[in-house]
């Protein structure tokens, strides 16, 4: 009879998750579901930024093959739309749109200080903008790295308290008794961590590329500007 309750005893983390109560498989069952986010996302973002860092080679390559700021715009307009591109349209169209209204050097609605701050603005959203879109569920990865060890204590108080409720009906106290029902409490836990860390590295990593990403906009802006000043744009 003792070797027959020793063989049933879990031995492993998997036996361990099968031998767990429904509270624990509920819990388990959602961090299954936040690994499975926390990984699409990784991928997702690591794809997007990957792809950004391509056509801004290309951009710049074909930024530095042509002579003017003009003979630029043509030709970076016909590659794939990147952030770079939508700036520098931007910047275009801003001309564009002012060159009508601006007759002579006297024209005092138009001062050249006036069209640097208006396009330093036009920039500024641009880039505002940009890096909205690239921050797109990056939050997400803080979120499940923060839930994600509570739900493991969760799971785990939960699965202590099942193990006790056991002991006190059963009326055993021994320790082949109470630790089988810890070891299952305490699966949640680990799975809770091992969900929480890939999720917080990749937060932190996101978020730092995403600062060199915006740094690269408007240090691209600036270059823009500086540019259209040598070309007697501004």
């Amino acid at each position: 009879m003792i070797l027959q309750v020793a063989k049933a005893m879990p031995t492993t983390p998997w036996e361990l998750v099968l031998a767990s109560n429904f509270a624990t498989r509920v819990v388990l069952g959602i961090l299954v579901v936040f690994s499975i986010v926390t990984w699409f996302l990784i991928v997702f973002k690591w794809w997007q930024f990957r792809r950004i860092h391509r056509q801004g080679d290309r951009f710049f390559t074909e930024m530095e093959r042509a002579g003017t700021l003009q003979e630029a715009y043509h030709a970076v307009m016909k590659l794939p739309p990147s952030p770079y591109s939508r700036m520098l349209r931007e910047g275009m169209n801003f001309f564009a749109d002012i060159a009508p209204h601006v007759k002579k050097e006297d024209d005092a609605a138009m001062t050249k200080r006036t069209q640097v701050e208006v396009l330093r603005m036009v920039f500024a959203k641009e880039i505002a903008a940009e890096r909205d879109l690239m921050s797109r569920f990056i939050p997400w990865l803080a979120t499940i790295g923060s839930v994600s060890p509570l739900m493991g204590l969760l799971g785990t108080v939960l699965g202590v308290m099942d193990a006790f409720i056991g002991i006190a009906t059963r009326g055993s106290g021994n320790i082949g008794a109470v630790a089988p029902g810890v070891a299952q409490a305490l699966v949640t836990t680990v799975a809770g961590l091992a969900v929480a860390i890939p999720a917080v590295m990749a937060y932190n990593i996101f978020v730092s590329r995403l600062t060199l990403y915006a740094g690269e906009l408007e240090g691209f802006a600036y270059e823009v500007m500086g540019t259209m000043a040598r070309e007697g744009r501004l």
